[in-house]
């Protein structure tokens, strides 16, 4: 089967390695004379169905054959289209020859069992609040962009003094949308002390009412001042949403093992969505394949005298790897060893970043073994390099192998 999402291309390849020539079949109006028909062609031998992982293209009808209780398996879409020239000398593909290809690799062994099961009720209510604090969280990061712009233009001063992240910054600016309206109210410096608790103290309270006194920025008209408001009320609005999300989710992990082990590693938000996008890491042989699921494994391309970089697959879901990195950020600061990082950071940003590249490879083994071992997490042995150079290291031999790691 070669899956789109209005029309599906069906080649038949019997056991001699001939091919009909393709059906089309009309998605999903057709779903069901296509089960007649498979059922007609497979009476008296076996049958096999396979697809690609194409999203959710595909689910009615992985469903429709599960009720019919035909075989279904799965082919790795990379392999199709690297199979492609070897299927008939031409580099070229089109949706029936992709269903010949898929076919092929079937028969070929090169497939694997994909049978449809629906989710229990507490996975899919997982799979909710997983889907819905993510959407939560880039609506909050679209918010972010907008108004840093804003405030670039109205009151740059303000972001020197507390982070656009700030709870307390977004609801100054929901109240009063101008740095000019802030310092006009005598009672601004108890409002910022309500908001910000104990995590503003009155140092950082005077010196945004000072800067909203001399800000620089241009002046606000009244829609303009009223845009501010508005993006920073939706902007707090994702951010509670979120939240909520997140506190849905630790109920849901309660007496699960796997998402509780994870979770006191990365936190179990993260946890839960490393179990949506990349499934049960008890369902993987190894710890590398669990990490290959992730996207995390190297590849490179080399030949003859041209030897390429190391980089990581990024194969399957990108979420993995995002939260994957916001993890290790936060391990980098509970582990001691933020100063270094901060060091390297300035030194040289591209080797940073490819140390958090390695660190998240390493980590995701971390919680292989943690899951499905039950082995205890040792941040030591994460950093165990980096820790044993100090923060302010020669640039030594170990630093060199984490970067061409990464």
């Amino acid at each position: 089967m070669d899956v789109g999402k209005q029309w599906w291309f069906a080649v038949c390849r019997w056991e001699d390695g001939t091919f009909e020539r393709p059906w089309r079949i009309s998605n999903p109006g057709e779903i069901g004379d296509l089960v007649r028909l498979l059922e007609r062609v497979g009476a008296g031998r076996r049958l096999v169905v396979a697809m690609e992982s194409s999203g959710t293209y595909g689910d009615a009808l992985r469903q429709a054959l599960a009720d019919a209780s035909i075989e279904l398996r799965r082919v790795s879409g990379k392999a199709a289209h690297d199979y492609a020239e070897v299927f008939d000398g031409v580099p070229s593909q089109h949706d029936g020859k992709d269903a010949a290809v898929v076919a092929e690799l079937a028969a070929l062994g090169k497939s694997a069992a994909w049978p449809y099961q629906a989710a229990e009720p507490w996975e899919q209510e997982l799979a909710y609040w997983v889907d819905w604090m993510v959407a939560q969280r880039r609506v909050l990061a679209m918010w972010q962009g907008r108004l840093e712009g804003l405030l670039a233009r109205h009151w740059p001063e303000a972001t020197r003094v507390l982070k656009l992240s700030s709870v307390t910054l977004l609801k100054v600016l929901e109240h009063y949308g101008s740095p000019q309206a802030l310092a006009g109210d005598g009672a601004a410096a108890a409002r910022l002390a309500g908001w910000g608790g104990k995590f503003l103290d009155e140092r950082k309270i005077e010196r945004l009412l000072a800067e909203a006194r001399a800000s620089l920025g241009v002046r606000t008209g009244a829609w303009e001042r009223r845009r501010l408001q508005d993006f920073a009320r939706e902007a707090l609005q994702a951010r509670r949403q979120g939240e909520r999300g997140q506190r849905r989710l630790r109920v849901l992990a309660r007496g699960q093992r796997v998402l509780q082990a994870q979770g006191q590693v990365v936190g179990v938000p993260t946890a839960c969505v490393l179990w949506v996008s990349t499934g049960d890491p008890r369902k993987y042989y190894a710890a590398a394949a669990y990490r290959k699921a992730m996207g995390l494994n190297l590849v490179e391309r080399s030949s003859g005298e041209y030897q390429g970089s190391l980089h990581i697959s990024k194969r399957g879901s990108a979420w993995t790897r995002q939260w994957l990195y916001f993890a290790v950020l936060r391990l980098v600061q509970k582990a001691g060893v933020r100063s270094w990082y901060e060091a390297k950071k300035a030194r040289d940003p591209e080797g940073a970043k490819r140390v958090l590249v390695a660190l998240m490879r390493k980590l995701a083994l971390a919680l292989y073994q943690v899951a499905v071992n039950q082995q205890e997490f040792k941040p030591q042995r994460l950093f165990a390099k980096i820790v044993g150079r100090g923060p302010t290291g020669p640039e030594g031999s170990a630093e060199k192998d984490v970067s061409v790691e990464a």
